[in-house]
């Protein structure tokens, strides 16, 4: 039988409040968690008496509250000498002598803090976010570096003074970027990572996380539709790296002895992508010598998606001026319009004209583990690479992004350096396990695990569900509000993926006629509504300019708390905060 979930604590008594709230929660918490920790989420949150909490201790377990402490690691019946963090340094934790109660003791306080943080994130009572302009915010707080150390309790109000203004990601209403929500498991997963505080570059330092990151690339690639899983793959610190990964695998493809003799060995090199593509391909093409004006920016339709068309004339152009094509990046979910290349078509092409063929599916990637969406990603499966971040649709925890590649050994050839300090060859198990030097990087963090033991929690079709019911809520945004008097949508049909781009026209505007000046006004009023959204805290979306259009609202979904009722309220906010412009 499945767990009734986090809040089940709250619903043993059938008439008690509802279990969806901080308060009930913490009741429950009270006598169901040892240690008082129940208590102390109560009295972080203010949701709850604190006296009232404390007297109903766990029965099997004493209260002890976060300035207690016993000196011994065993049980026993000493006294407990109170623990003052005024007093203790960082120097009294582990690796120091009797350490270990003291850091139990510190580490329970942090704990405390994050549980109380996370479990208000999920109020939807409480704010997204506790708004300061960055001036007055330095005011408030010392954050200064200093030449001493300070004490233990000035690290924990330190970390309670970061939660407090920080942006609660988590929360249902906040919905200003593509990566959004807070995952148990995968948050789980992450302090696990932490603990073990290893490098992810040979399989003596890591062994259990490489070999998950094998197992995870593989299935991945599986889905992708690359026979049996073969190729190749690398987590990498973000989409825009994982990019420029695939942009310097097809340089070496194409001119292996770019390598050791540099871009001087090599001819004019230009590559391509779409209007609406991610700056990241630009930005790869700067840091490897390509130059952005190399990238050429192929048209797109008026729902954002390239046009094979053009692509192919744009290509016959360059080699008419004597360029080599080498790279074609396709966008599988463009940042803005949410925009599904015609990959099939775009494949047609790269053969024709033995162009490396990349799809950058690093927002809607993760559509590939949705049976009733994965057809917008037809033709994937005959890229060369493809670029896929498990840290937006997916919600697994900052940063995770894979680059899949179809030919396997090609990373290696491209960037390893054979340091033998690392990479010794006559090693006692098999090399190659040891992935380190096919990645960029020598110091890699270990971004598998959350992800893979989300998977094992999950399974594929608990992430399926996760992301239908986001692409669900946002076609209820879109059917609401398309014929909504004060909305107009930014391109005509309904989106292709959880993003919906459309402006709010205040009462005033509604009927202007002089169309230059309407749009000049109406160019203001999306970042004076997020202003204030902030400002209030209630909620939050994202805004831009495209091209010749004015500020819009690009409203996207990836929060796996977020409800139909979180929905109403979006729109019932934005006309209350901007009906007076």
């Amino acid at each position: 039988m499945a767990s009734p979930g986090f809040w089940s604590l709250g619903g043993d008594n059938p008439g008690s409040q509802s279990p969806n709230t901080p308060r009930a929660w913490c009741q429950a918490a009270a006598q169901k968690l040892s240690g008082g920790l129940g208590s102390k989420l109560c009295a972080l949150l203010n949701v709850g008496e604190v006296e009232k909490a404390a007297a109903e201790p766990d029965a099997n377990q004493p209260l002890q509250t976060a300035t207690e402490g016993c000196g011994c690691n065993k049980t026993c019946n000493c006294t407990k000498a109170p623990v003052v963090f005024s007093d203790l340094y960082s120097t009294d934790l582990l690796p120091a002598m009797d350490g270990d109660a003291k850091t139990m003791t510190f580490l329970q306080e942090v704990v405390d803090i994050l549980l109380a943080y996370i479990v208000e994130s999920f109020d939807r009572d409480t704010k997204v976010i506790d708004f300061h302009y960055p001036n007055e915010l330095l005011q408030m707080n010392n954050w200064e570096l200093q030449h001493e150390p300070t004490s233990l309790d000035d690290i924990l109000i330190s970390c309670r003074a970061t939660l407090k203004y920080a942006i609660k990601t988590a929360h249902p209403r906040y919905f200003n970027q593509l990566s959004t929500g807070l995952d148990m498991v995968g948050l789980a997963a992450d302090w696990l990572t932490s603990t073990a505080n290893t490098n992810m570059f040979t399989y003596e330092v890591a062994p259990v996380f490489v070999l998950l990151e094998y197992v995870t690339l593989k299935k991945m690639r599986e889905i992708i539709g690359w026979q049996d899983g073969r190729g190749d793959g690398i987590f990498s610190p973000g989409g825009a790296i994982s990019n420029m990964y695939a942009m310097l695998l097809a340089r070496f493809k194409m001119f292996p002895e770019v390598k050791e003799k540099g871009m001087s060995s090599v001819p004019r090199l230009v590559a391509f992508t779409s209007e609406h593509s991610h700056f990241s391909i630009k930005k790869g093409a700067a840091a490897l010598g390509i130059g952005t004006e190399s990238v050429i920016c192929i048209k797109v339709d008026e729902s954002g998606k390239m046009i094979p068309a053009d692509l192919e004339r744009r290509i016959l152009e360059a080699k008419q001026k004597g360029f080599v094509p080498f790279f074609v990046s396709a966008t599988a979910g463009t940042t803005v319009y949410g925009a599904f290349d015609p990959l099939i078509a775009i494949s047609d092409v790269c053969k024709k004209y033995n162009v490396w063929m990349h799809v950058d599916g690093a927002w809607g990637g993760s559509l590939l583990m949705s049976r009733r969406h994965r057809w917008k990603l037809d033709g994937v499966e005959r890229a060369n690479s493809v670029t896929w971040n498990p840290h937006k649709m997916m919600s697994v925890p900052l940063q995770c992004s894979a680059l899949l590649v179809r030919e396997e050994g090609l990373m290696q050839n491209c960037n390893q350096m054979h340091a033998c300090y690392l990479f010794q060859q006559d090693k006692h198990y098999d090399l190659s396990y040891d992935t380190g030097d096919k990645a960029l990087q020598c110091g890699r963090h270990v971004d598998i695990f959350k992800l893979w033991l989300m998977w094992r929690a999950k399974g594929t079709i608990g992430f399926e569900a996760q992301i239908d019911k986001c692409l669900e809520l946002s076609e209820y945004l879109y059917n609401k509000i398309k014929d909504r008097e004060g909305y107009e949508m930014v391109f005509d049909g309904k989106p292709q993926h959880t993003n919906v781009c459309f402006w709010y026209l205040p009462p005033g505007m509604r009927y202007m006629e002089d169309k230059e000046e309407k749009k000049k006004r109406l160019h203001k009023v999306a970042p004076v509504i997020k202003a204030r959204m902030m400002e209030y805290g209630t909620t939050m979306v994202s805004y831009q300019p495209q091209g010749d259009k004015v500020n819009f609202f690009r409203m996207v979904i990836s929060n796996p708390a977020a409800t139909f009722e979180d929905i109403d309220f979006l729109i019932e906010e934005i006309e209350r905060l901007g009906q007076d412009l």
